[in-house]
């Protein structure tokens, strides 16, 4: 049996759950989205796994874009695991849409909790607190792993339904349409040292340098990849992200984020 996880990180949580999982499953390749939609693989699996974050209650474009290009095999077990700082949304029944309309079928759905990255809203937790949470990821992948070796079907963890429903009717539909340009509302402070990391970890090539400093174009994944891991915290987003604290995964390292997608700098 052959399995593969792809995955979509910009801050590294996902990167971390799809690293765990793949400890969990023998043999499993770990592939990121961003490289598979510039290469055509030409290998199928018994066994996909797709980890992916939740962006406002629903699915990240990008991830969206890569669920209606992936080639799998017809009879594939196929899951998703999603991380999430709060809810999921509906990212789990988003992805069965896509999926049945090329005629596959998600088998199951699961959903880690891992620390929020959205500092427009909030800041970094506590370290304590994301301790407990990546001790809890742990246990919750030992679980994942196993239902997936027994390839357990109809699975979706995204109660209550309703809840998540309304959540994605209202921030979603509309909110995503605003996410290609909402690159214009980041801005580098005085402390930018023109280092470039920003535009090396952005996963669409968002960020133009111009004479070292970063500008923003109008294809932008609103993943937070430079504002969380500039290394002087001089990226910004409107004002609301002045003074908070930033988190990216402590396991993870910016370059290791740049190394998967094959970017070549």
């Amino acid at each position: 049996m052959t399995a593969a996880i792809y995955y979509f990180s910009a801050t590294g949580n996902s990167l971390a759950v799809a690293k765990d999982l793949v400890k969990g499953l023998d043999g499993a390749q770990i592939i990121p989205m961003t490289k598979a939609l510039k290469n055509d693989f030409e290998q199928l699996f018994d066994v996909v796994g797709i980890v992916y974050p939740v962006y406002m209650f629903g699915l990240p474009l990008i991830v969206a874009d890569f669920l209606k290009q992936i080639k799998v095999k017809e009879q594939a077990y196929i899951f998703t695991v999603a991380t999430l700082g709060g809810l999921p949304g509906l990212a789990h029944t988003q992805t069965r849409e896509i999926l049945k309309q090329r005629g596959l079928l998600l088998s199951a759905g699961f959903s880690v909790l891992m620390p929020g990255n959205y500092t427009p809203l909030y800041e970094a937790i506590p370290q304590e607190k994301q301790k407990e949470l990546f001790k809890k990821e742990k246990l919750r992948i030992n679980t994942i792993v196993q239902a997936v070796k027994q390839q357990k079907r109809g699975i979706m963890e995204e109660k209550p339904y309703l809840f998540n429903f309304l959540l994605n009717k209202l921030l979603y539909k509309g909110g995503t349409k605003q996410i290609p340009l909402s690159g214009k509302n980041f801005w580098a402070t005085e402390a930018c040292t023109k280092c470039g990391l920003c535009a090396k970890v952005c996963p669409v090539e968002n960020i133009e340098l111009i004479s070292g400093s970063p500008t923003w174009l109008t294809h932008c994944q609103h993943c937070m990849a430079c504002l969380q891991w500039c290394p002087v915290e001089a990226i910004q987003y409107k004002k609301t992200t002045l003074g908070k604290k930033r988190y990216h995964h402590p396991g993870i390292t910016a370059q290791e984020i740049i190394e998967r997608a094959g970017v070549v700098w």
